[in-house]
């Protein structure tokens, strides 16, 4: 069995990575740890614009890049066949992608619990890959101390 998660480094990770390390114990899947990296505006494209936003921009895909592959050792650590992959693009969209290349079988995601107004004005990960999914998805809840 194949397991897409995706984290997005954030409060969330760790709920995720919980519920990821309980599935795959219990069904002795593959996991892939997606990250997506969301795409540059358009107008600070690595063509143009000063080098300071471009070395920002490096630094913060290395630092992005050394996390999910900590994340992943540490599920390598606990037995379980785990890859990190880092891609770039509309999280929803490439997740989904990822997802089908993969041959995925189920997607596990977190859900940081905005509120309708945020889902309403900037949107809704979770409920974006929930709607367009083929593949059962579960979503973590994550809880606020």
């Amino acid at each position: 069995m194949n397991i897409l998660a995706a984290i997005d480094i954030s409060r969330a990770t760790d709920p995720v990575l919980r519920t990821v390390q309980r599935v795959a114990k219990a069904s002795g899947a593959k996991i892939w740890l997606l990250h997506v990296a969301e795409p540059e505006p358009d107008f600070i494209g690595y063509g143009a614009g000063p080098d300071v936003v471009r070395t920002q921009v490096a630094r913060e895909y290395h630092d992005e890049h050394k996390a999910i592959q900590a994340h992943a050792e540490l599920l390598r650590q606990a037995g379980i066949d785990a890859t990190a992959l880092l891609i770039q693009g509309p999280i929803v969209e490439t997740t989904l992608k990822e997802a089908e290349r993969l041959k995925a079988e189920m997607l596990i995601v977190g859900s940081h619990g905005y509120g309708a107004v945020y889902d309403l004005l900037v949107g809704s990960i979770s409920r974006g890959i929930l709607k367009h999914s083929k593949i059962p998805v579960l979503v973590v809840p994550v809880q606020d101390d």
